[in-house]
This record gives C-alpha cells, structure tokens and sequence, in this order.
C-alpha cells in the first residue's frame, strides 16, 4: 500500500560543502577518517496495516537537498500508485551510462525530467 523513507540525510549546500571540506582537511591532517555511508529507514506498508521497517544504507556521500528528496519521495509514490514504472530508471541509465557520480543539481534536473510527464 505504501513505503516510506524516514531518517533521509538532507543538508543544505553550504552545509555539504562544509562538510566535504572539513572531511577532505581531517583526512589530510590524519585526524579522522571517513565512516560510513548515513542510514535511513524504509518502512513498507501492507493493506493489512502490517509495517516492516529496515535500515538502508544512503547514496549520497554527505546528505542530499530537500528538493532531491521531495522530487524522490514523489516518484517513489508514483512507483507504490504503478502511475510510473522503475524500469524508467534502468532506461535512463542503458541511455546515458555516465561515467562518474552525479552532483545534487544534476540528480535533481534527472528526477524533474522523470516527474514531468507525471504531473
């Protein structure tokens, strides 16, 4: 009936960027090293009102924007409605294959061109 994700790391970006720089500064000074990937919760729920939550790891190195996580959020009810496919996801990777990690905003314009036709 439904899934949720509760717990998402959300950071402005000057807040991410604060925190790349004082990782990459700690790391260099041989004062920290990196941990590991954030956790969130995703909860799925059944027509019984049956919830099964679990902890999954996060994808982004140190949090993502709250556009990103509401343009995610959205799409993923779409995904629980069946108004979209995840296979749309698997599409947009055969057709573009990039070659390194995506920044925020380029995450973002992905996720508008997903949730366009949507709307």
């Amino acid at each position: 009936m439904d899934l949720q994700v509760l717990d998402v790391p959300v950071r402005s970006s000057a807040a991410r960027w604060a925190t790349r720089v004082t990782s990459v500064v700690a790391a260099a000074l041989n004062a920290w090293g990196p941990g590991g990937p954030s956790m969130m919760t995703a909860v799925v729920c059944a027509r019984d009102d049956h919830r099964v939550e679990t902890p999954v790891f996060s994808g982004a190195a140190t949090a993502y924007t709250q556009r990103e996580v509401d343009l995610s959020l959205g799409l993923l009810s779409h995904f629980v409605r069946g108004s979209a496919s995840p296979a749309l996801l698997t599409q947009w990777w055969q057709d573009n294959q990039p070659s390194d990690v995506l920044h925020s905003h380029e995450r973002e314009a992905v996720l508008e061109g997903w949730m366009a036709p949507l709307r």
